[in-house]
């Protein structure tokens, strides 16, 4: 459960249901690289707004992430300092050496990671809040992840591949970090080359060796 003597912040929980109030048929915009909330530190999640406006979050947050399309959104892509997010990707290929795998749908309130072991891999990675561009990110192979749902319920999971990189991408946006910041910049690359030039082979081996970065 979420501290045991929480109380509800009035002006926050206003302020979310002013935002909430502003999406567009339930899309809310996403906050874009260069504005200080992507930053910042968010705030830790403690009871602070009701239960009604937190569910009604959560859903906005989920249904924003879905139309963009992506497969995951933290609060400070939609403005908001709190220590949240939301998961989810459907795609699963057995052959992929990205290791592709179902990660349902999770609020992740407060989450943290621990790596397990030192393997890590590199891969293309993209954010909503930096569109149109992806780079090659060495993430944690193997994770413990942590997180509490949105009844307060901790939960702890041992995540792998795709849905260990996704669950990190996210819990870091959540401390000021964007995924380009330890990014391979010499492989940043528009969607569209990514699409053109590399894309048949999701190991960056080839755009390593052309555009001159390491793995």
């Amino acid at each position: 459960m979420f501290g045991t003597n929480k109380r509800v912040d009035i002006a926050l929980n206003r302020d979310v249901e002013r935002l909430l109030k502003s999406a567009q048929n339930g899309v809310l915009p996403i906050v874009e690289a260069g504005e200080p909330v992507l930053r910042a530190q968010c705030v830790r999640y403690d009871g602070q707004l009701s239960k009604h406006t937190l569910a009604k979050l959560i859903e906005t947050m989920r249904t924003t992430m879905l139309d963009a399309p992506g497969v995951g959104l933290a609060g400070p892509q939609i403005g908001l300092n709190l220590a949240l997010a939301v998961v989810e990707d459907h795609a699963d290929a057995d052959d992929d050496p990205r290791e592709i795998a179902e990660f349902p749908f999770h609020a992740i309130i407060n989450p943290s990671y621990t790596p397990v072991g030192d393997e890590t891999r590199s891969f293309y990675e993209g954010c909503l809040s930096f569109e149109g561009y992806q780079a090659v990110r060495r993430r944690w192979l193997d994770i413990v992840a942590r997180w509490h749902d949105e009844d307060g319920k901790p939960h702890e999971e041992r995540l792998h591949g795709w849905p260990a990189r996704i669950f990190q991408h996210e819990t870091d946006h959540l401390s000021g970090e964007l995924y380009i910041d330890k990014a391979e910049i010499r492989s940043l690359t528009t969607t569209e080359n990514l699409e053109d030039f590399w894309c048949e082979d999701p190991v960056p081996t080839e755009a390593a060796k052309v555009l001159g970065f390491e793995l």
